[in-house]
Formats: structure tokens, sequence, C-alpha cells
């Protein structure tokens, strides 16, 4: 029987888990030191170091410069540079790539989020309450499609049910997005352990970004309003759908893989009717991460003009009216629950694990 290409063997996975410095170093075998030595050993060099920096400080006097012992030369800093020629970059692709931004701008705001925002403040305030109440009801149960009710008629009595609407038009653009662009991109990683290794490190640094730098590039590229504060929560909510598609294509069974296998299943037909259905759980739970992590960039993509509760939020952090903003916060709370509950229902439903 062929070895499936598809399942990390432990090796793979031992190896994936090297430090830097273990992939460093290679096979050079160093002397193993007990937890006690190595702490004694790091406070020997702290405490060295520390007295070098002491020595250095006492021989410079208060008049002289300190020197490149102390401090590094102005000439080595190279970061305005490094600046400029983002900048340039920015520039150059803004210029010359205008006709495909406009194109996106079009597409995600007149063919998706706008009708989805409008049809949302369409429809009356009553059906919204019903409708999420059913839908509770028929994911998580009788008791939470109550408690989703009651939350979405206090947000209604207290004015925040349009504001509310405005908020989930543009999260649900955001992950349906993210969903387009992600689900390939986790089972191409699933399929090459090389393209994984390219686009983790990618993934690493998305999620470790600070949220309002991508303001910066969306600002940039598609001005102000929607859709940048979209493109911006796409950039921050994408990472997690990538990572669970990837995984959970990568701990389907071997043996049920070479059993489709041996059946004759073209890899199309083995992706499609044997390795996402069975990975159809993780991949769920991968989309409510990214629909939570859409919903929590609300806020920082009112900065660009999205409306709805993120506004409110940030007038009442402007006007230092307390209650706006902690009325507004309740609001995005109660959504977050009732997305979460209604999203993780979906991926804990039966025929979501009649594969498993």
């Amino acid at each position: 029987m062929e070895k499936d290409v598809d399942k990390e063997t432990p090796v793979d996975i031992l190896v994936a888990r090297q430090t830097i410095w273990q992939r460093l170093i290679g096979n050079i075998r160093l002397p193993r030191l007990s937890t006690a030595w190595k702490i004694i050993l790091g406070i020997v060099i702290f405490a060295i170091l520390m007295a070098v920096t002491l020595v250095l400080y006492a021989n410079v006097s208060s008049e002289d410069s300190t020197g490149l012992a102390i401090d590094l030369p102005e000439d080595w800093n190279v970061g305005w540079n490094i600046i400029k020629f983002i900048d340039m970059v920015v520039d150059w692709v803004v210029i010359n790539w205008d006709p495909f931004f406009s194109a996106i701008n079009k597409i995600v705001l007149r063919g998706i989020l706008v009708p989805l925002e409008d049809f949302f403040l369409w429809i009356p305030w009553w059906s919204i309450i019903v409708i999420t109440g059913l839908l509770a009801w028929q994911t998580v149960g009788i008791k939470f499609a109550g408690i989703a009710a009651g939350l979405l008629l206090l947000m209604s009595i207290v004015g925040l049910l349009d504001l509310a609407s405005m908020t989930l038009a543009i999260t649900l653009t955001a992950a349906l997005i993210c969903v387009v662009i992600g689900l390939p991109l986790g089972i191409i990683a699933a399929k090459s352990s090389r393209f994984d290794g390219l686009i983790r490190p990618i993934l690493d640094m998305m999620q470790t970004m600070p949220s309002f730098v991508y303001l910066i590039p969306a600002l940039m590229l598609f001005g102000l309003g929607k859709v940048p504060a979209v493109m911006a929560t796409c950039i921050y909510a994408i990472p997690p759908i990538i990572r669970l598609t990837n995984l959970g294509i990568r701990q389907v069974d071997a043996q049920v893989v070479e059993a489709g296998r041996a059946f004759g299943a073209t890899p199309w037909q083995l992706l499609r009717k044997v390795q996402v259905p069975l990975a159809l759980p993780t991949i769920l739970a991968g989309l409510n991460q990214t629909v939570m992590m859409a919903l929590a960039m609300v806020v920082i993509a009112s900065m660009i003009g999205a409306r709805g509760l993120g506004t409110e939020v940030l007038t009442g952090i402007n006007r230092l009216e307390v209650g706006r903003g902690v009325l507004a916060g309740l609001g995005i709370v109660f959504m977050a629950i009732i997305l979460d509950r209604i999203s993780q229902g979906f991926a804990r439903r039966p025929e979501t694990r009649r594969a498993t």
C-alpha cells in the first residue's frame, strides 16, 4: 500500500515544531543542562552584560558623546529609507492598478455590501427578531432562541437595531470574501507542504500585526468608505479559515483516503466527497473564528467610514459620552453572542458530524 502523503507523520510534526535555533545548529549535539543550571547560566550572563554596561557608562563623561559602544550611530539608521521605499511602492500600485481596485470597489460595494445592507434595513424590525429566533432554534435550541430574540428586542428598544444591521452587513460581506479566498488557500496548503510552509509566516504576520495598520493600505487603495473597511476586516479575519481548513483536511484518516483511492476516486472526487465532508466541523470552527474576528474589527473600521455600531462607539469616545459608547459596546457584545452560538450550532449539527 502506498504511503499517504496527505497525512502528517510524527516525524513531520516533530520537525515542524523545531525551534529556529535547533534548525540553525542542525545535528550539533550540545551538552544537556538541567533547568537549575540553565537558570544559573542565564543569571550569570545577564550579570556580566549589566557589569559591562556600567563600566562603559562610568568611562563616558556627561559632556562627551556615548559613542558606538552604547548608542547606535545615526548613519546606520535606514528606517527612513525603508519608509520612502514603501511609500514609493504604494504610490506606484495606486497609480498603475487603479482600474483593478476600482473594479473590486464596485463589485464589493454594489454587488454584495449595499444590497445586503438595504435588505436588512428594508425588512421590518420584528421579522429580524423572528428569523434570528427560528435560526437559533434550529441550530442551538429553543432556550437560546428565546435569549437571542430577547437580546434583539432589547437592541430594538434602545434604537440600535438599524446600526446593528449595518454592522451585520459589513461582517457577513467580509466573512463571505474570507471564505471565497480562504477555503481554496487552505485546501492548497493541505495538499502542498511547501505552500503551507510559505503561507504560514504570512498568516502569523497577519494575526500579530496591530489592527490599525490594516487601515493604511486599505485606505490608500480604496479610499474612504465601506469597501476599505471590508478589505481591512478581511485581512484581519482570514487567517483562521485558512489555518483550520488546512488542519481539518490534514487530520482526515489516512485509511479513509486510501480506501477512496482504492475505489478509483479522482483527486477532485476524493476532496469533494471524502476529505471536505470529514473536515467540515473543523472548517466550520474556522468560519466561526473568522466571523468573530470580523465583528471585532467593526469599531476600528468605523474610523475610515464604516457605519454601524462601531461609529456609535467612536462617537462616544470623541464626545466623551460614556452612555453612548457603553450602549453601542453592549450591542456589539449581543451580536457576538448570537453569531457565535449560531455558527457553532452549524458545526455541531448531525449532518456535519455523520461522516465522522
